[in-house]
């Protein structure tokens, strides 16, 4: 019976397969017949493509020979061909980048996180016209010779430094490790010249600015950067904030612009289990493809974590974030972040040059990439925001939704206090102002030899009313940004002829935004006493302390907080 049906279901079906089988020849050779007809399109268009490279490379070396013959001038070979070859990497996209071998050096640094130097930032003085030490670092050659926030740099050596820009003298500053150099500065608060035998030493920048428990038993870790090695420095954090009993970690990548990616993955992995896929990257190069895991058991899947974020959280930080939310591992609080999903890799040139080139972009374990911005070639080049409309959806570990595109959406959207302008003018260095803030800091550190613990101190009311008198009388003045858009909106309502008409309103409204400094100084006293107190601590207690007295005013994390000791809370944003 079996093979009597079996002989049927032949007998019947036969001329279909047949029929079919005629069908399946057409499409094959139909299908032949387009491959035909692409294959010499495709093979053309990369016969143009390299035809067109050959050429434009062929006119380049055309202008370069010319110039260096027949310019009126002489050329500089580096400076000439460097713009060019800048400008041409900028109608890429912002990360491609060229280092002439004098330069190799600040991408080292840059990934890194080293140079050699005395471990100080430097600013320029608008009153006084001169660059002077802004911010020695602790443990490093300038604290250890007793520069101090404001010290006037006369000379290095024997350059003179009176007449030189930022970016001249931080240069004079780097050198070899090892090296020494005579710099003379002057005190402003006495007047005193003094010269300092300097050396030079190989300076880490700190990736982690402060750590700490705070009183509530929530653990605290500040984390500037993705440089090398930066995953053992956190990893030591962590475990130390865990040995104090902290009850929940803040990680916060606020304005941390990222770095490594390898860094970022090792972070990761101290929070979930060993074996999960973080980032992988797809570019042009199927060679160049990676896939990056977690490769260690982890320290705690458990504890509660929060990671704050604002919009100049970028690249590896984004990682870290993203990938947390993800895997449903931490709530994400703050800001949306800045949306680079692209990666970049070093590549050595002739003579000792390198370039740093976007070569993929990156997808964290959803699937999704965060690249918030399309760079396109056409037409020489311009950017293309993608809005939230052409976003698409993907799911974390629970099941939460997420979207592609635009950076790391919060899970909790937390804004910070805005900075008022006044206080931005008070505070900007670089341009023409009275430098009053600086001036009251100085003052205030030569006048207290100690203060109080960085995360207690606090300027009293007094001493905020002698800054208000110090500035009323100072001269200094600032454009409110209303007024801007009042003399905005009058010109272009005189343009289409409703100026006249409208002049009552106009001159009432400008009654009531009518500039008057004491009182912008009461309303934001707040903001500008907090700026003031941070400069203060950080001459005391470096950069860890400035971060320390901030987290009291903190916005921001006071919510991060609120959520980590509310564990119903917390557990609830992790769920779809």
């Amino acid at each position: 019976m079996f093979f009597c049906v079996k002989s049927i279901f032949y007998a019947n079906f036969a001329p279909c397969i047949y029929i079919n089988g005629i069908m399946r020849m057409k499409r094959y050779l139909l299908g032949l017949v387009m491959l035909a007809a692409i294959l010499p399109v495709a093979a053309q268009s990369e016969k143009d493509h390299d035809f067109e490279m050959s050429k434009n490379m062929e006119i380049f070396n055309a202008i370069c020979r010319n110039l260096d013959m027949g310019y009126v001038d002489s050329l500089n070979a580096g400076q000439t061909i460097g713009t060019g070859i800048n400008a041409m990497l900028r109608s890429l996209d912002p990360y491609t980048m060229y280092y002439p071998s004098d330069k190799v050096s600040d991408l080292k640094s840059t990934l890194t996180g080293k140079y050699a130097g005395i471990g100080a930032l430097v600013r320029y003085n608008s009153k006084l016209k001169r660059v002077v030490i802004d911010e020695p670092y602790q443990d490093t050659p300038a604290s250890n010779a007793g520069l101090k926030k404001g010290d006037i740099i006369l000379s290095i050596d024997d350059t003179t430094m009176t007449d030189k820009d930022v970016s001249y003298v931080s240069s004079h500053l780097r050198g070899e490790a090892g090296t020494t150099f005579l710099l003379k500065i002057q005190r402003p608060s006495t007047g005193k010249v003094m010269q300092k035998r300097i050396t030079r030493q190989a300076i880490q920048l700190p990736c982690i600015s402060y750590y700490g428990v705070r009183k509530n038993g929530i653990g605290y870790i500040n984390l500037n950067s993705f440089t090398e090695d930066c995953s053992k420095d956190f990893r030591r954090a962590f475990i130390e904030l865990k040995q104090k009993g902290m009850k929940g970690l803040v990680i916060d990548l606020r304005s941390n612009g990222g770095g490594l990616l390898s860094e970022a993955v090792n972070i990761v992995n101290m929070f979930v289990p060993n074996g999960l896929t973080i980032v992988k990257t797809i570019g042009k190069l199927k060679r160049g493809n990676s896939e990056y895991k977690t490769t260690v058991e982890p320290i705690d899947t458990l504890l509660p974590v929060v990671v704050m974020v604002n919009g100049e959280t970028a690249s590896a930080s984004e990682i870290t974030a993203g990938s947390l939310q993800d895997l449903d591992r931490a709530v994400v609080l703050g800001t949306r972040t800045y949306g680079k999903g692209l990666v970049q890799s070093p590549l050595e040139l002739p003579y000792n040059a390198q370039m740093k080139m976007t070569t993929s972009k990156y997808y964290i374990p959803s699937g999704r990439c965060i690249q918030a911005i399309n760079y396109k070639h056409a037409n020489g080049g311009y950017t293309e925001h993608i809005p939230d409309s052409l976003t698409k959806v993907f799911h974390t570990a629970n099941g939460r939704e997420v979207r592609d595109g635009g950076g790391i959406k919060p899970d909790v959207e937390v804004k910070p206090d805005s900075l008022p302008n006044i206080a931005y003018y008070l505070s900007a260095s670089g341009r023409d102002s009275t430098e009053v803030m600086l001036e009251y800091v100085m003052d205030y550190i030569e006048a207290h030899p100690t203060i109080a613990p960085a995360d207690e101190f606090a300027l009293t009311d007094a001493d905020y009313e002698e800054f208000k008198q110090r500035v009323l009388k100072s001269g200094f003045t600032y454009d409110p940004e209303s007024q801007k858009l009042m003399e905005q909106l009058k010109k272009i309502m005189e343009f289409e002829g409703y100026l006249e008409d409208a002049k009552p309103e106009f001159e009432a409204l400008e009654k009531k935004l009518g500039h008057n400094l004491d009182k912008d100084l009461d309303r934001h006293k707040d903001v500008i006493r907090q700026i003031l107190q941070n400069d203060i601590v950080a001459a005391y207690y470096y950069q860890s302390g400035a971060v320390s007295n901030t987290l009291q005013y903190d916005k921001q994390m006071k919510a991060a907080e609120q959520i980590l000791l509310d564990q119903e809370r917390y557990q609830k944003v992790l769920q779809p």
